[in-house]
């Protein structure tokens, strides 16, 4: 057991939630140089595991809410990224797991409670911890604020271009005009609407697009337009005649 399980109402107080079993949260927290040490049989590694797929679930269906722009392609770049080192060991530092952590002595002298791989693993075990303890709700109300941070508005994902961003910036520097987008037609329900675009550049159609919302719609047809400017000769490309 940790010396004093109150001490971890701080860390509930920022996750947002309070533990039935704070076994697991320990287990969370509990690198394997601790474990040995103490000679317990638990650690982070098993939770992790757990963390991993829960939290690759819970963006995946975030993403798919919130985007419904973004084809599957673009959709997991964005999931890679939330579920990257990098982003799990910011959000981990916010939190401050690294005051919480249980290790071993030569992990302490090794500056463990500031390596990122290991916040961003126990980022992961933190989550796996949420899931066993409350299920998927209470795993999926800890992940928002990550998800919030990681992807909210102007916040630049490194890497990632949506379609239309990468049509615009690959005509201007062709010299063409901006890209227009038409919408030729819709169909369907009012909950079930189906929108049709055509992306014309400099008087040509480049591409065509469907799908659910405009944006949808709009990003596929961009998305098609690129592949119609890198399949044409750079010589006519570059005209865009």
């Amino acid at each position: 057991m940790l010396e004093n399980l109150t001490s971890l109402a701080g860390l509930e107080e920022r996750l947002r939630y309070r533990f039935r079993r704070p076994e697991l949260l320990e287990a969370a927290l509990t690198h394997t140089s601790w474990a040995n040490e103490q000679g317990l049989d638990h650690d982070y590694e098993r939770l992790e595991f757990v963390g991993d797929a829960i939290l690759g679930a819970v963006t995946a269906s975030w993403l798919y809410d919130r985007r419904p722009d973004l084809d599957e392609g673009e959709l997991s770049k964005l999931k890679s990224y939330v579920v990257s080192d990098s982003v799990l060991a910011d959000h981990a530092e916010h939190l401050g797991l690294g005051e919480y952590l249980r290790l071993g002595v030569g992990e302490i002298r090794s500056g463990g409670r500031e390596k990122r791989s290991l916040l961003a693993d126990v980022m992961e075990a933190v989550m796996g911890a949420v899931f066993q303890d409350g299920g998927l709700e209470s795993a999926r109300g800890v992940a928002l604020e990550l998800l919030e941070s990681a992807l909210g508005e102007g916040v630049e994902i490194p890497g990632l271009r949506d379609s239309k961003t990468a049509l615009q910036e690959t005509v201007q520097a062709r010299a063409g005009a901006l890209p227009q987008y038409r919408h030729v037609a819709e169909e369907g329900p009012d909950h079930q609407k189906r929108f049709h675009v055509e992306c014309w550049v400099d008087g040509r159609l480049l591409g065509t697009g469907d799908g659910g919302t405009k944006k949808q719609a709009e990003q596929r047809a961009a998305r098609a337009a690129l592949s119609a400017l890198e399949e044409e000769p750079q010589e006519r490309g570059n005209a865009l005649q």
